[in-house]
């Protein structure tokens, strides 16, 4: 079992930064691929961005070029740092997990986050 704990999160104002932190329990964690999602409210859960066993990132279109995912794994953290933020990135954003022997992102999460709140005024 692996547990999956999100922070950073916060209120910013529309062109502001913040970088969020994932942290996952466990010693296996260089085999899992890494997602960031969100879901804002009323809306479906959306893929944000994730990161391979070996750092290889893919990301939503509506974020490209503005987020970065990383991962380290000595510290069995992610990272998502958020710049240019919109208010349309409103939302909760939670991490994923997914554990695999192939290094790709698109995998089964089967770990989840409790979530952290992303505000963006304008």
């Amino acid at each position: 079992q692996v547990q999956v704990v999100e922070s950073g999160g916060g209120l910013v104002q529309a062109g502001g930064s913040l970088r969020l932190s994932c942290s996952a329990s466990g010693r296996t964690f260089r085999e899992y691929a890494m997602g960031w999602f969100r879901q804002a409210p009323g809306e479906d859960r959306e893929f944000v961005a994730a990161i391979t066993r070996t750092a290889y990132t893919t990301y939503a279109d509506s974020v490209k070029g503005r987020f970065t995912i990383s991962r380290t794994n000595a510290k069995n953290t992610v990272y998502l740092q958020m710049n240019s933020l919109k208010p349309e990135d409103t939302a909760v954003y939670y991490c994923a997990a997914g554990r695999t022997t192939e290094d790709r992102a698109n995998v089964p999460y089967d770990y989840w986050g409790q979530g952290t709140q992303v505000t963006v005024s304008s």
